[in-house]
């Protein structure tokens, strides 16, 4: 037998064994790749590059149907590869009620659809809190605190993450002016009215700006050590025309003292020097500051608008001029920053780096407000109950009208307004509108918190809502 002729035979079987391996291991990379890029093979062998669509909801594991065809095995969060174009999704689940949209898959792109929340049908509901009496509710940033103002000078505080409801009364005569405290009596009264309030995004601050016949008056309220608020406008003594909580605990302040902007240093009791002056609107992401303000032109009786951006402790890089006064908002998203401007009925979108113009929206009307909605993924615009929602995943606006005045935040994605009685709810573009409970208040805040709960007020009552099977 001739060995070497075996062992050369045996040496080319082994080369050609893991040439093989090799290439299919390059080829099988390559084809993972264009999978990836979004190329699939059709049932007519054509290569298509497709986008994949990324949907979860709330509860998860819903069944999901796209464009009528559905399996056991498509459920919610899960990733799905669809061709591009529309695709109408419909998600369901036993016991709660469905959500559907059309959405416009691109050719290599990822689409997310992280916001539907599916309505248990049979909920069970119990009166949480007596709420008599209650004049002005708010609720913090995460839903997992409320404060009922009742008039008087004993305000409640409520944990609404507890199973067993249990306010916290606060006496709050020594921390606002506008009280009235009778001889005798257990409580004073509140005399103020209570403009707006304005939460730091850990809810453990509370910042007030009420009115009354003395003016108006900024209360920082610490409603877990009521003996540690501030009446801001007492300690400073200053007129402050506006006030915004600036970090997450709320130390710092921004301020606008006869129209220009100052950085306010709650615990060290000062107030910082001009940063920008004749402020028109502002917003802040971070130190980042993005703000319209106007300038007079030296040497002549002529005004200008523009825009401009800064870092805390850094100069003033004006970025455009505008031939209005500019509402204006920053955000990230998709770790990009974004800016964007509102002059009358035009919304601008800008990357923040280099201020490179994205888009341009013409709308039907112009919004008195223009607002960064949670997670800064939609941008809201608003005047009574119309409203244009830019999604910034699809940087497509809608517009729509809700019914009944004004809206809220039901959660990071839904909005709910109440109109007759009747608890509707949105997705952020104004879809999947449902009724969802009646002879709801329209006067004070609905919330869900924690997945869990839905509260709102009904006939002086706090309602629980379990949004799960109990």
């Amino acid at each position: 037998m001739d060995f070497e002729k075996n062992q050369r035979r045996q040496n080319l079987k082994v080369i050609i064994s893991e040439a093989f391996m090799v290439f299919a291991v390059i080829l099988t990379v390559i084809i993972l790749a264009f999978i990836v890029s979004g190329y699939w093979l059709n049932s007519d062998f054509e290569v298509k590059r497709q986008g994949l669509l990324q949907i979860s909801s709330i509860p998860t594991g819903a069944d999901i149907d796209i464009d009528g065809n559905s399996s056991w095995l498509q459920k919610t969060n899960t990733s799905k590869v669809l061709t591009s174009g529309e695709h109408t999704i419909t998600l369901s689940k036993e016991g709660y009620d469905t959500w559907t949209k059309t959405v416009d898959i691109k050719e290599g792109l990822l689409y997310r659809v992280h916001y539907p929340r599916l309505f248990l049908k049979n909920r069970t509901s119990e009166k949480a809190l007596s709420a008599t009496g209650v004049t002005y509710a708010t609720v913090s940033p995460d839903h997992s605190s409320l404060l009922l103002i009742n008039g008087t000078t004993e305000w409640l505080y409520v944990n609404l993450n507890e199973e067993k409801i249990t306010p916290k009364k606060l006496d709050i005569s020594s921390v606002f002016s506008d009280v009235s405290i009778a001889s005798g009596a257990k409580t004073g009264l509140f005399t103020g009215e209570i403009v707006d309030v304005d939460w730091d995004t850990n809810g453990s601050r509370a910042l007030f700006k009420t009115k009354s016949e003395n003016g108006v008056e900024w209360v920082l309220l610490n409603p877990k050590d009521i003996k540690s608020s501030i009446n801001l406008t007492r300690e400073f003594g200053t007129n402050f025309i506006d006030l915004k909580i600036f970090d997450n605990d709320a130390n710092t302040l921004l301020a606008v003292l006869n129209n220009n902007l100052h950085r306010l240093d709650v615990s060290g009791r000062s107030v910082s020097a001009v940063i920008v002056e004749n402020v028109i609107d502002y917003d802040y992401y971070n130190n980042e500051l993005f703000f319209s303000a106007s300038k007079n032109v030296p040497g002549e009786e002529l005004t200008y608008y523009y825009l401009g951006s800064l870092k805390l402790g850094d100069k003033i890089e004006e970025l455009a001029e505008t031939t209005t006064p500019a509402k204006v908002a920053i955000t990230k998203f998709y770790e990009e920053k974004y800016l964007l401007t509102l002059e009358n009925s035009t919304l601008k979108v800008y990357q923040k780096d280099g201020f490179a113009p994205l888009f341009e929206f013409n709308l039907s009307f112009s919004p008195a407000n223009l607002k960064v909605g949670h997670e800064g993924e939609f941008i809201v615009l608003y005047s009574g109950s119309q409203i244009a929602t830019l999604d910034m995943e699809t940087m497509l606006v809608g517009e729509w009208t809700a019914e009944g005045e004004g809206f809220g935040w039901l959660d990071n994605d839904m909005i709910y307004t109440v109109n007759g009685g009747e608890l509707i709810v949105y997705d952020f573009d104004g879809l999947n509108r449902r009724d969802i409970a009646k002879n709801v208040s329209n006067q004070f805040p609905v919330m869900i918190t924690n997945n869990r709960y839905l509260y709102y007020f009904s006939d002086g009552n706090l309602i629980r809502e379990w949004l799960i099977p109990r």
